[in-house]
């Protein structure tokens, strides 16, 4: 093909006020031909120019090996910006029915010797997306796209703003949908998937110490971090206790017995600080992000290798016993082996403060 050409789309022209917009699909991997990315800078007399950020590798990355996977599926339209250059024809337009979406073509002039700066589409939203079909191991991947001629590049960035200020969805929603999702995923959710698979099981099981604590879209009630319990959940599921249970291969794993083994390990918590696991984080450490995830580590140390069945015995529950002369969940003060002293309530869900009361902890279980 010439280096020069038009490129002829069928489309449809949707009148939106005084304003039109064009919708059409285009094959993902002739994008670049005629649209380019406007990164944002300023140039030497401080003006800011473009508006786009720099492209996120791991981003493109994430979303070039779900393109690459089985039945891969694209259905956010990427938004285009024209310039005058582009333009739309039509055969004939409806005299009766509708008169504010028109099909026709839309004609796009492509000159390959192009620098970016002049060709005549520039990506509104969806640079990462288009990146990442840019670089996936594809023939073509058609893709839907909406167009629309603009003014100038205030236009242009404007509606950038507009594209891009939608809130992101919760991360709680996220969490609450992971187990729910089949498919490819990129590799943070996937990796949180099974996580947050068994935390929906405890926040449900009604035998258990966490049923309805846990915090959710549909457990409103709940006042125990969903983070932290994932995070809990994750370590332990990567490098502890319930590692064993886990198909490293893919992904999945034996939930009804790592069930169990939380349920026996957590019953245990509960019945021995009842009066602090009742109360909310704002009150009790032990429900708050830092008490949860050092108890989980305790959890991994002292449960190791020992079958859910085996959780339930004497030696573990006598383990968290032992606990009571060096907690102080609700009142007084933590007091460290290298002598720092903290108010019950000193202690944050930072990685230090974390890392500090799991260090005591798991010293005291094992003492």
């Amino acid at each position: 093909m010439a280096d020069r050409y038009e490129l002829r789309l069928p489309a449809l022209e949707v009148r939106q006020g005084d304003r039109r917009i064009y919708c059409f699909a285009v094959d993902g991997k002739k994008l670049h031909s005629f649209a380019a990315v406007s990164r944002v800078r300023r140039d030497d007399d401080s003006n800011l120019q473009g508006y786009q950020r720099p492209e996120v590798l791991s981003h493109i990355r994430g979303i070039r090996r779900y393109l690459e996977s089985d039945n891969a599926m694209l259905p956010n339209a990427l938004v285009l910006a024209f310039d005058e250059n582009v333009r739309f024809e039509t055969g004939a337009r409806r005299k009766d029915g509708v008169d504010y979406s028109v099909p026709g073509e839309l004609v796009i002039p492509v000159d390959e010797s192009l620098p970016d700066e002049d060709k005549p589409a520039l990506i509104v939203d969806g640079q990462q997306r288009s990146a990442a079909i840019r670089d996936a191991d594809l023939v073509e991947f058609p893709v839907a796209a909406v167009g629309f001629i603009a003014d100038n590049h205030d236009d242009q960035r404007s509606q950038f703003i507009l594209v891009n200020s939608t809130k992101p969805l919760p991360k709680g929603l996220i969490h609450e949908l992971l187990p729910e999702t089949s498919g490819h995923l990129p590799p943070t959710y996937a990796r949180k998937r099974l996580p947050a698979q068994l935390m929906t099981r405890l926040n449900t099981d009604g035998q258990g110490p966490f049923y309805g604590r846990i915090a959710s879209p549909t457990s409103p009630d709940g006042n125990i971090k969903d983070t932290a319990v994932l995070r809990m959940l994750e370590h332990s599921l990567f490098e502890g206790a319930l590692y064993q249970y886990r198909n490293p291969e893919d992904g999945s794993g034996d939930v009804d017995r790592m069930l169990l083994h939380l349920r026996s390990f957590w019953t245990m918590v509960k019945d021995t600080f009842s009066d602090a696991w009742k109360l909310p984080p704002r009150q009790s450490r032990l429900t708050h992000g830092a008490g949860i995830q050092a108890m989980g580590f305790v959890m991994d140390s002292l449960t190791d290798g020992m079958q859910a069945k085996e959780v339930d015995c004497d030696a573990v529950r006598n383990a968290v016993l032992g606990l009571m002369p060096v907690t102080a969940w609700t009142s007084g003060m933590w007091r460290f082996p290298d002598g720092e002293q903290r108010r019950w309530n000193g202690l944050q869900n930072t990685p230090s403060d974390i890392r500090l009361l799991t260090d005591l902890l798991v010293r005291a279980v094992h003492s």
